[in-house]
C-alpha cells in the first residue's frame, strides 16, 4: 500500500516593511505527522526564537521535502503598485505557493490562505500547477495542521535569518515590520542620512507614509 505524503505551506514576511516574503513548503508521510505533534512543533508565533531553531532542524529531519522561496521587496512592489485586479499581492503568494507545492511531492497539500476567499485562492493554485495535487486552502491553518505548522516554522527561522545578515551589514533593524520602533528608526535614519531607500525596503508598503510623512516618490 502506497501512504499518502501531505503537504504543507505558509509564508513568513508577508506584512513586514524590511526583508523579503519567504514562503515554505514541507511535505512529510502521513503517518509521521504524530512525530512533528510529539516534538512540539506548533504555529511559529507561538513558540520562542530558540525553539524554532531547535524544530527547523527536526523538521527537516523527518520531512521527505522541504522546499523554501524567497520574494524580494521589488518583485512585492511591482504587483501592489502595477498589478491588475484579482493580479497584486495575493496572486503573488499563490503563483509563489504553486512553485512551492510542485516542488515537495505531496499528494494533498494544505496551504494558509491570506485571502478570506479560500475557495478562490485554493484554485487559483490548482489552476497554477496545472495537476490532480488536492490543494486545501483555509484560513489559520497554521493552528489548525501540524504540516503547515511546521512550514510556518520553516518560513520563520528563514526569513530571521535574512534579517540578521542585513543586521551584520547595515546595523540594527529590528523585526522588519512596521510596528516595531527599531524598524521605524531604521528607515527614518538612512532617509535622513543615505537618501533613497536600499532595494530591500518595500516601497509599496503604504506604512512608509506614515512613518516618515513624505509621498512615495521621496522613497524611490
Amino acid at each position: 500500500m502506497v501512504e499518502i505524503i501531505v503537504g504543507g505551506v505558509d509564508e513568513a514576511g508577508r506584512g513586514s516593511l524590511i526583508g523579503p516574503l519567504v514562503l515554505a513548503g514541507v511535505s512529510i508521510q502521513a503517518s509521521r505527522i504524530p512525530s512533528l505533534v510529539e516534538a512540539g512543533v506548533k504555529d511559529s508565533k507561538l513558540l520562542s526564537p530558540s525553539s524554532r531553531s531547535r524544530l527547523y532542524d527536526v523538521i527537516f529531519g523527518l520531512a521527505k521535502k522541504v522546499y523554501v522561496v524567497e520574494v524580494s521587496p521589488k518583485e512585492i512592489d511591482e504587483y501592489v503598485l502595477h498589478g491588475k485586479r484579482l493580479r497584486k499581492l495575493n496572486y503573488l503568494e499563490a503563483k509563489m505557493i504553486a512553485k512551492v507545492v510542485l516542488e515537495i511531492d505531496a499528494n494533498v497539500v494544505y496551504v494558509d490562505s491570506p485571502d478570506i476567499m479560500c475557495e478562490r485562492f485554493a484554485s487559483i493554485i490548482k489552476e497554477l500547477i496545472g495537476s490532480n495535487i488536492s490543494i486545501v486552502a483555509e484560513n489559520y491553518a497554521d493552528k489548525r495542521y501540524p504540516i503547515v505548522s511546521a512550514a510556518s516554522i520553516i518560513a520563520k527561522v528563514t526569513r530571521d535569518r535574512r534579517i540578521k545578515e542585513l543586521e551584520q551589514v547595515y546595523g540594527e533593524i529590528g523585526s522588519g515590520y512596521p510596528s516595531d520602533p527599531r524598524t521605524r528608526a531604521f528607515v527614518k535614519r538612512w532617509l535622513e542620512t543615505k537618501g533613497p531607500l536600499p532595494d530591500f525596503v518595500r516601497l509599496s508598503w503604504k506604512s512608509l507614509k506614515k512613518i516618515c510623512s513624505k509621498s512615495l516618490d521621496d522613497f524611490k
